[in-house]
C-alpha cells in the first residue's frame, strides 16, 4: 500500500480493533458539549474545544463550522478551510450584522449541526445564542476560538484555539 493509504488503514483498523466506533466516539463528543453546556448553564446544545470540533467536521457530515470573525480578522489572521464565514460584527465599526441570522437561514440546512466559531469564543457564543433563539436547534459554540486567550503579554494564539491546536488554517 501507498504511505497515505496505507495510514489510513491503519488508523481504521486500529479505531475498528479497540472497539470504539466512529459514530460512538461522535455521540461521546457530543454528550460531552451537551454536559458543559449544562454545567456552564449555556443557552445552547453545546460548548466543543477545538479539537473535538475537528474530529465533529471529520465525523458528521451534516455539520458546519460558522466562522464569524469580521473580513478583517479572515484576511489578516487566518481562515478555516472548509468554514462558512458570516461576519457577526462588522468591520469596521464593530456593528452587529442586520443580516446575520437571514445569511446563516441561506447557508445552512435548518436541521444542520452548527459549530460556531470566532477569535476567542465570546462572538461565537453570543452567535450561538442567537441562532438557537432563531430555531436552529443544534447550536454549538467552539471554546478558545481560533486564537485562543490572552496570555501573560497580552497576546492572543499561544494559550489555546484553533491554531494553537495545530489544526487546518491558511493565511493570505
Amino acid at each position: 500500500m501507498e504511505g497515505g493509504l496505507a495510514s489510513a488503514y491503519n488508523l481504521l483498523y486500529a479505531i475498528l480493533t479497540s472497539g470504539i466506533t466512529i459514530m460512538g466516539r461522535l455521540t461521546e463528543i457530543l454528550r460531552l458539549a451537551q454536559q458543559r453546556a449544562r454545567d456552564m448553564a449555556l443557552a445552547y446544545e453545546g460548548a466543543l474545544t477545538p479539537l473535538e470540533t475537528w474530529e465533529v467536521l471529520q465525523h458528521a457530515p451534516g455539520a458546519r463550522l460558522i466562522d464569524i470573525r469580521s473580513r478583517a480578522e479572515l484576511d489578516w489572521v487566518g481562515r478555516i478551510p472548509g468554514a462558512i464565514e458570516i461576519e457577526w460584527l462588522t468591520y469596521p465599526g464593530k456593528q452587529l450584522n442586520p443580516h446575520f441570522l437571514l445569511e446563516l437561514k441561506h447557508a445552512v440546512d435548518h436541521e444542520s449541526l452548527l459549530l460556531f466559531v470566532c477569535r476567542s469564543g465570546g462572538r461565537s457564543n453570543t452567535a450561538a445564542v442567537a441562532a438557537t433563539a432563531a430555531g436552529f436547534p443544534d447550536c454549538y459554540n467552539v471554546l478558545e476560538g481560533f486564537e485562543g486567550d490572552k496570555d501573560a503579554n497580552s497576546r492572543r494564539g499561544s494559550t489555546g484555539g484553533w491554531r494553537k491546536a495545530g489544526l487546518p488554517w491558511s493565511q493570505s
